[in-house]
């Protein structure tokens, strides 16, 4: 049985990407039980969700990803979404080509996603053009995200914004509570949800329950992490409760 070692960088305060990544590999591994996943992580300092944060964060990029070209990853995810989307759009590319490089440095040929970059994918995968999105963030944050996906071809119809910055509170946020904030939003013309722009704000549980309620695809920044994982691998992307992004062809 294939073992399969994916690296991944982590804010040093994150609680949920190295929770819900593992849950959604082990649904995985229930219904395709022949590939198994193991999960290590490098983490960068940040506690607060603010630029200045995010930039400093950003800075310890390349010493991370060298130290998880240690364990010769399959592949490595840079999981942390607005650290790469508050530096400007596309900037998802550049952050992925100096892993890549930095991989390549140490020796190792690992593939490379972002959770930004995965993101923008995964819309484009289900064919939308128009988004609504829930955000733990401050709106300013918020407000750089949508123009992220905007310059990346998007319509932002609507957003909200939980405001929370201590990214501690963020991993600690109800993901039940989800299932009330999506209906303030006005998906009238939505073609997809984001329901947790942030790896950091817990949303597995319920994806699948707002999907149906919806009627609309719903995507989280940890689902279409999880689907850009997958492919980069060459494997189905089949993850059971997890949104018709990951319900492959089954």
């Amino acid at each position: 049985m294939p073992t399969y070692h994916i690296g991944m960088l982590v804010p040093s305060s994150n609680l949920t990407m190295e929770a819900e990544l593992p849950r959604m590999l082990a649904l995985r591994e229930a219904v395709i039980p022949d590939q198994n996943f193991v999960f290590h992580s490098a983490r960068m300092r940040m506690k607060h969700v603010t630029p200045a944060e995010l930039v400093n964060m950003n800075a310890q990029t390349e010493r991370a990803t060298a130290e998880l070209a240690d364990i010769s990853p399959d592949v490595v995810a840079s999981a942390c979404l607005v650290a790469i989307m508050a530096q400007g759009p596309g900037h998802h590319k550049v952050a992925e080509e100096t892993m890549g490089r930095v991989l390549v440095e140490n020796g190792q040929d690992a593939s490379v996603v972002s959770s930004a970059g995965a993101l923008v994918e995964a819309l484009r995968h289900t064919g939308a053009h128009r988004v609504a999105v829930v955000a733990p963030y401050m709106k300013p944050l918020t407000a750089t995200v949508i123009e992220y996906l905007e310059s990346e071809g998007f319509e932002v119809v609507d957003s909200l914004s939980l405001e929370v910055s201590d990214n501690l509170a963020v991993a600690r946020l109800n993901p039940q509570n989800l299932l009330k904030h999506w209906r303030k939003l006005d998906l009238t013309n939505a073609d997809a949800l984001v329901l947790s722009a942030c790896v950091q704000m817990p949303s597995l549980p319920v994806v699948a329950e707002v999907e149906k309620e919806a009627g609309i695809p719903v995507i989280t920044a940890a689902t279409a992490t999880v689907f850009s994982i997958l492919q980069s691998l060459g494997l189905e992307p089949v993850v059971p409760d997890a949104g018709s992004l990951l319900a492959g062809d089954r």
